[in-house]
C-alpha cells in the first residue's frame, strides 16, 4: 500500500483543516496517510497573545520519518507570500535526505492559507517547489482536476497549484465544503500519481 505523509503548519486550525481533507482524499484512492505537524518555533507566550490554541496530537514530523514515505504533501499557512518560518526550519533539517537521495523521485505537492484572494496562495507553491527541485522530488500540482476551481459564486481558496484556503485578516473564515472538496480531490490524485511512481 502506498504511504503517504501529510506535513503543516497550522496556528489557527485551518491548515490542520484543510490536512483533514486531503487526508481524505488520499484514503479514498486506497492509500495510507498519516498527518505529521512540524515543530513550533514561536514561544508559547507569543502564542498566547496571538490568540493560537492548542497544537493537535499529531506526531512532529522529523527528516528521518519522511524518507519512509512514498510521497509527501505539505501544507503551509502563508507568511507573505512565502512559506511560514516554522515549516522552513523544517526543510531545512532535510540535509541529510538531500546528501542521501533519500527523496529523489518521490512525489510532492503543497496545499496553503491565505488571508485573502491576493494573499500569495501562487508564490507560496513557488516557494515549495524550490524544495522539491532541489531534492530531486516530482512536483504534482493540482492541475483543474476539480471544476470546483471554476466556481465564481463564492469565495474560495485553491488554485491549479493545489487546495487551499482563505481565513480573513482575524483567522475568522475556516475551509469552507467547497474548499475541503478541492482538497479531497488533491490528495486522491496525488495518492494515485505516488502509487504509479512507487512501482
Amino acid at each position: 500500500m502506498t504511504k503517504i505523509a501529510i506535513v503543516y503548519y497550522s496556528m489557527y486550525g485551518h491548515i490542520r483543516g484543510l490536512a483533514q481533507g486531503v487526508k481524505k482524499g488520499i484514503e479514498a484512492a486506497g492509500s495510507e496517510a498519516q498527518l505529521f505537524q512540524v515543530s513550533e518555533t514561536l514561544p508559547e507566550e507569543v502564542l498566547s497573545k496571538m490568540g493560537a490554541p492548542p497544537k493537535s496530537d499529531d506526531p512532529i514530523a522529523t527528516a528521518a520519518k519522511l524518507a519512509e514515505y512514498d510521497g509527501v504533501i505539505f501544507g503551509a499557512s502563508a507568511r507573505y507570500g512565502g512559506l511560514p518560518a516554522q515549516l522552513h526550519a523544517f526543510l531545512d533539517s532535510t540535509g541529510s535526505l538531500w546528501q542521501s537521495g533519500s527523496l529523489v523521485g518521490k512525489p510532492g505537492a503543497i496545499f496553503f492559507s491565505t488571508a485573502n484572494q491576493a494573499g500569495g496562495q501562487e508564490s507560496v507553491a513557488i516557494s515549495a517547489v524550490k524544495f522539491f527541485t532541489h531534492q530531486g522530488m516530482v512536483f504534482v500540482p493540482l492541475g483543474y482536476r476539480d471544476s470546483n476551481l471554476f466556481n465564481n459564486s463564492e469565495v474560495h481558496g485553491g488554485s491549479p497549484w493545489g487546495s487551499g484556503t482563505i481565513a480573513n485578516g482575524d483567522g475568522s473564515r475556516m475551509p469552507s465544503k467547497l474548499e475541503l472538496d478541492v482538497a479531497a480531490t488533491q490528495g486522491k490524485s496525488f495518492a494515485e500519481i505516488a502509487a504509479k511512481l512507487s512501482k
